[in-house]
């Protein structure tokens, strides 16, 4: 059975830092998308981030040279480092995970893409201005 498992969320001030982590067990494909995502208040869930197990990481434009993501394949835990938080950063933060890199054929693993088996429960970010 497949967890991922969020943690590191929590309150901030404007242009402070957090780590968010998602460990992940019972997934077992070393080929795989993983992808961070986030949801405010009457809001639609939006990409943050994507890793693939290749490395290739791609960032929403709107925490692009704030936020980075990163893998520990050896301890199965996805990361999310967020500096310079401003309050429109607040929401809940949530961490997917999918085996399939390619969809017919073509490269899909991206901060657009919607499309995984697995989440997370998620963990809340706030930020104060």
């Amino acid at each position: 059975q497949v967890q991922l498992v969020e943690s590191g969320g929590g309150s901030v001030q404007s242009g402070g830092s957090l780590r968010l982590s998602c460990a992940v067990s019972g997934f077992t494909y070393s080929s795989h998308c993983m992808g961070w995502f986030r949801q405010a208040p009457g809001m639609e869930r939006a990409g943050v981030a994507s890793i693939g197990s290749d490395g290739v990481t791609t960032y929403a434009d709107s925490v692009k040279g704030r936020f980075t993501i990163s893998q520990d394949n050896a301890k199965n835990i996805l990361y999310l480092q967020m500096n310079l938080l401003k309050p429109e950063d607040t929401a809940m933060y949530y961490c997917a995970a999918d085996p399939d890199v390619y969809v017919g054929g073509v490269y899909y693993c991206h901060v657009g893409r919607y499309a995984y088996d697995y989440w997370g429960q998620g963990t809340q970010v706030t930020v104060s201005s």
